[in-house]
């Protein structure tokens, strides 16, 4: 039910949430690309890669690829964020872990920064596809 002050809100004609899952779908599985590419950067430079810093980074590469997967939830992005805190903590390993951590870390406060900004242009109807 309206107020008499508010106008009534058309939903979109088309999903914009769809979309948005296929961007942090797509930016998890970049970002595994980028921690798997820290393999051998932390073997060549960090003294060697050992077995912490391999499991740590196989753990995070398969968290990232399972989150992917899971963008539709509705804690999927608070879990994003979360994972990103962890791979900063990384950095007990090897500096450049934390470096990959805090530069997604950015990436994914500007995505959730986006989800707020497109939430409110549907809640206020300005979305194109709720045009009239």
């Amino acid at each position: 039910m309206t107020d008499e002050n508010t106008p009534a809100v058309n939903p979109p004609a088309t999903d914009p949430w769809k979309g948005f899952r296929g961007v942090m779908a797509g930016t998890l599985i970049l970002e595994v690309i980028v921690i798997l590419l820290a393999f051998p950067i932390i073997a060549k430079i960090g003294g060697g890669l050992g077995w912490g810093s391999g499991l740590y980074l196989g753990a995070m590469s398969l968290a990232h690829v399972l989150m992917s997967g899971m963008c539709a939830r509705s804690w999927a992005l608070p879990a994003i964020l979360v994972l990103q805190v962890a791979l900063i903590a990384g950095g007990l390993f090897h500096w450049s872990i934390a470096v990959i951590g805090v530069i997604f870390l950015c990436v994914w406060v500007y995505i959730a920064y986006i989800r707020r900004d497109v939430a409110l242009r549907i809640e206020r109807g300005l979305l194109p596809s709720q045009r009239a």
